[in-house]
This record gives C-alpha cells, structure tokens and sequence, in this order.
C-alpha cells in the first residue's frame, strides 16, 4: 500500500426505514419510464411506504434524450431530497448514464449540514448510480445500498429481488450475511474489509477526476457490470491497475455481467487481472444487473469467504432508529 492510497473506511450508516416514511424518487441519469415509474411507486405503496415524486423525475432534456432532465434540475433534485428532513430515503428510479454530469452541482457541503442537523439517509440504486454512492462516500462519508432502481424490470417482476431489498431497508439486522446460490471461488479464501465498488466502467470513468477515491486499499471490492464486451471489461481493469488504484485492496466481490458476452470470456479476463492480486475474489454472487439481484450495502465492514460464497457484515447496513 503506498501513501498515495489510504485505507478505505467505514462510513456513517442511515437509519432504517419503517411504515409511514416519506421517500423519494429521484432521477440523476435517464428518463424514465412513467408507467414502470407509477408500477414501482405502488410496490413501495404496498411497503407502507409514502413515495414523493421528484420534480423533475418524469423529465427528458430538450436536446440531450439520454437525459431525464438538465444536469442543474437532477442535481437539484437529488439535493432538495436529501436535504429534506421528511424524507427518509432516496430511490433512483434508474439508471443509464448522467450520475457523473450532475455530481459536481451537488451542493454537497449543504448535504453534509442537512445529515448532521437530521441525520443522513439511505441512497438506493445501482449502474450508473455507482458515480453517486462514490460521492456519497467520498463527500459525504454516508454508507449507501447498490441495489435494484424501482422503476427498473428486475424490481417490477422478480419477487427474491424486492423482498431482499426489504427486507435491508426494513430489516437490516436480518440482512447482514449475504449469499448467492450461483456464488463460487474464482480465487479462494477469506478476506474483511469495508466495502465499496459498484459498476466497473463508471469506477474506471470516476479516475482522476477531482473528488475521486483515491484506492480501494483496505476494501472488499464490488465490480458489476452490463453490455460491456470481454476487451472493455480487461481495458476497465486494466486502467484501474496501472493507475494503482487496486493496489492493497483486501477481496473482490464479482456480480453479474449481462449482455457482456458469454460468460467464459469474461471469466477468462477476470482471472487474468484478479487473480494476479493474491487476494480471494468471489464470482457470480448476484448482485448487479441480472434476472435477479441482491442488495448489497457499501461503506460497512464486512468478511468475504469467497470459498463458501458468503458476504457477512459486522453491523447491519442501516442503523436503528434513535
């Protein structure tokens, strides 16, 4: 581990969730789609949940259709919800690309304020959310949840999906081990450290930027995944390894990788560019962007034993309520 690469460290959990709480739905990368939008607020409806629609959520940038709306309004929405004390949790209804456009417009001295007055609150997403739950370690030091968008096909039809996500915001304590039936050993052996990570393309686009992590030293690494071909998945890896940015990092936590090709390429590539650390690296656990996925808490310690294909943290990722 060189100076340039701090240990990573835990981060402040949010509270739990429970029946009657307000929480928004925000979108910070593409539009969305109203009726899958109106689908996922009932399901949290059906959670006892009270969901607040953004204002710009069901937005489209005039010029830019890969955009729910301009970088100021999705940065403003997401600061308005984390800002407001009636809020207790903050869904992205997708994602698609946009998170990194707007991060930076975040007022996120004014976030840090509004957590300290009233205490800080879970983000949950995934995809291109990953530039989100960095800031929020990064700028904030707020642990956050990488799971499924509830606008998203995996939330509106895969019940293990929804119930596991519940059971983290409601439950937590029920939470703390996590495991995948399809998990296995690419590396074997057992590693601790806090986790972070996410999808490996917006991890490698993060680099060099300003507010960028500086290592995961210290960390259980999560990479993901989605339409990336077995060169760009080695091409990721291989920026994030010459930049050093991988150096120390104690175990690795591989998820799904949908639409990237068949899975023996991309087994092949990740092989070559982990297992070259020394350190166990589990695959297939899961998490992601496939038919089925678990929710996985960052920014809290937890042990890796790649070999059983278990993920248990020390603590449940959100916190009683005080």
């Amino acid at each position: 581990m060189t100076a340039g690469h701090p240990r990573t460290r835990t981060a402040e959990r949010p509270r739990r969730l429970v029946p009657g709480d307000r929480v928004a739905l925000v979108a910070p990368s593409g539009p969305i789609d109203p009726e899958r939008l109106d689908a996922g607020a009932d399901l949290l409806r059906g959670w006892d949940l009270d969901p607040v629609e953004a204002p710009h959520v069901r937005g489209r940038h005039a010029t830019l259709p890969y955009l729910a709306a301009t970088d100021g309004e999705r940065a403003r929405d997401l600061q308005e919800a984390l800002c407001d004390p009636d809020i207790a949790a903050v869904f992205a209804a997708r994602g698609g690309y946009g998170a990194q456009r707007m991060a930076d417009l975040v007022d996120w001295t004014a976030v840090r304020a509004a957590f300290r007055a009233h205490g800080p609150k879970p983000l949950i997403g995934f995809s291109d959310v990953t530039a989100l739950h960095e800031a929020f370690a990064v700028r904030a030091g707020v642990a956050t949840l990488h799971g499924p968008a509830v606008a998203g096909e995996v939330f509106l039809k895969d019940e293990p999906t929804r119930e596991h996500l519940r059971r983290t915001l409601f439950e937590p304590a029920s939470a703390r081990a996590v495991a995948s039936p399809t998990a296995r050993p690419l590396v074997p052996g057992r590693a601790s450290g806090v986790t972070l990570g996410g999808c490996l393309s917006l991890l490698a686009a993060d680099l060099g930027t300003p507010h960028a992590r500086a290592g995961a030293a210290g960390g259980l690494l999560l990479l993901e995944d989605v339409g990336e071909p077995a060169y760009r998945v080695d091409r990721a890896l291989t920026q994030l390894l010459r930049a050093g940015w991988l150096s120390g990092v104690a175990g690795v936590v591989l998820g799904s990788w949908a639409r990237c090709g068949p899975y023996e390429e991309i087994r092949a590539v990740l092989l070559d560019r982990l297992g070259r650390l020394g350190v166990p690296v589990a695959e297939e656990f899961g998490f992601g962007h496939g038919d089925s996925a678990l929710t996985v808490p960052l920014g809290v310690r937890a042990e890796l034993d790649a070999t059983a294909g278990t993920l248990t943290y020390d603590v449940p990722a959100l916190r009683e309520r005080s």
